[in-house]
């Protein structure tokens, strides 16, 4: 028998102490050690990979492409790179009540109507709880089986028994494994158990999800080696007061990181919205000023989205600066550049941003849209509905360019407008013909002079 011994591991970065510890020195942590019994010993031989294999020479190695499993839900086929790869895990994490259940069981269903037995196992529902929402889905699939199940090792046999080609963990932090005598959900059972699924996932080339509860600041909870174990990370996000939902890839070992697919929830599940540019801007208003439209990159697909600002006289010592969907840091930076390079006095105003629609932008070809905005609602000057914007401003207040410029034009055509105001720099690496009027800027002065001159 293995020897075993008492440790103590905070429950929020996995650091292990031998002895209680009020603060975590690694995150600072207070009260979140808990006591774990740590099994000292060799891993049996199942749960190592295979000692056979050799190192062999970079120019002998054969690189197939994986056949992937199609969904047949194209925003889902498209967030995970082109399809489900077999013998991947991915984890899907996202707030209580956002709709990852509901996710996962139209995922499980259209498998299943591929003819992959598919494996749904939840370990806090009951197969009728679980039954319940497929009715209203209308997941009846034969190949679609349900299994109400905590034990790691009851589901092992389970799915030696059954050998599914596809497997749902509902979710991951409601499993334990015997071979650990904490409680289910602690750093040292998440860890093991999905340590065991991925070595199962790989060896036997089923493909597995992973759904993981998120902690209050939106991270999946337990150790970050929980994300560095799985192939694809997927984060599901969106308000409640929205119907909108937006999947996001964050790591992704079969294809590109930070795409996204866009759903909408709807009383018969989650539908996919095929152009997610007209739905965030099919409400916008007209002639109002503090509004533009600008275009941003979601892995490798453009978006269209309206940035919003409001700008008003502050009556307190330290004026406002709010934003919804956009980094706050960076709109303070921007504010400041306005007001030095553009000598547009805002250091008694209070300034609201934000990116209609529910989603969240960080990259910085929308810096000069938030400028643009900003300045519009200062001056109560409204930007023409037919102008798209994107590009880079710098601390000096120049105007940089970013990538992408034909496909974010290509998009703005489709959608009709027929005015970008861009870059310098970015008109000169067009090479296509573009039929949207070109207006090139290289600094926040002359940005100002075209829109409100």
């Amino acid at each position: 028998m293995a020897k075993q011994k008492t440790i103590f591991v905070c429950q929020n970065c996995g650091y292990k102490a031998p002895k209680w510890l009020g603060r975590c020195p690694d995150c600072n942590a207070w009260n979140s050690f808990v006591e774990e019994l740590a099994e000292i010993g060799h891993r049996d031989r199942e749960n190592r990979q295979s000692a056979l294999d050799r190192p062999q020479r970079i120019d002998t190695v054969t690189t197939d492409t994986e056949t992937r499993n199609k969904t047949g839900l194209r925003e889902f086929d498209r967030t995970l790179g082109g399809g489900l790869v077999p013998g991947s895990l991915v984890l899907i994490g996202g707030d209580p009540g956002i709709g990852k259940s509901t996710l996962i069981l139209q995922i499980a269903q259209r498998l299943a109507q591929h003819r992959l037995k598919t494996l749904y196992i939840s370990g806090e529902e009951s197969v009728q709880q679980i039954k319940m929402r497929a009715t209203r889905l209308s997941a009846n699939s034969p190949e679609l089986y349900l299994l109400t199940a905590t034990c790691l090792e009851d589901i092992i046999e389970r799915l030696e028994e059954l050998a599914p080609r596809i497997v749902v963990i509902d979710s991951i932090q409601t499993i334990f494994t015997e071979s650990l005598g904490s409680a289910p959900g602690s750093i040292g059972q998440v860890r093991e158990v999905t340590s065991r699924l991925m070595n199962l996932a790989k060896t036997s080339g089923r493909a597995i999800f992973l759904i993981g509860h998120v902690t209050k600041d939106g991270a999946i909870a337990g150790p970050k080696v929980l994300e560095h174990l799985v192939d694809t990370v997927l984060y599901f996000e969106g308000d409640g007061c929205h119907m909108y939902r937006i999947l996001r890839a964050v790591k992704n070992r079969y294809g590109p990181t930070n795409e996204i697919g866009v759903f909408e929830m709807l009383d018969s599940g989650l539908q996919e919205v095929r152009n997610p540019s007209n739905i965030f801007l099919e409400e916008r208003g007209s002639d109002v000023s503090g509004s533009i439209v600008i275009s941003c990159m979601e892995g490798s697909r453009p978006l269209l989205v309206e940035m919003q600002a409001l700008v008003c006289d502050s009556y307190l010592a330290m004026p406002r600066r709010t934003t919804i969907g956009v980094d706050p840091n960076r709109v303070s930076v921007l504010v400041a550049v306005l007001a030095k390079r553009g000598g547009v006095a805002l250091s008694d105003k209070d300034i609201f941003i934000n990116v209609a629609g529910g989603i969240k932008i960080g990259e910085p070809a929308i810096d000069l849209g938030i400028i643009a905005t900003t300045a519009s609602s200062f001056l109560n000057k409204p930007i023409p509905r037919n102008t798209v914007t994107f590009g880079e401003v710098g601390l000096s207040g120049e105007i940089r360019g970013v990538s992408h410029t034909e496909l974010r034009l290509k998009e703005a055509v489709k959608l009709g407008f027929s005015r970008c105001l861009l870059s310098k720099k970015s008109i000169r690496t067009l090479k296509g013909k573009i039929t949207v009027e070109l207006i090139g800027v290289s600094s926040v002065t002359e940005v100002l002079e075209v829109l409100f001159a």
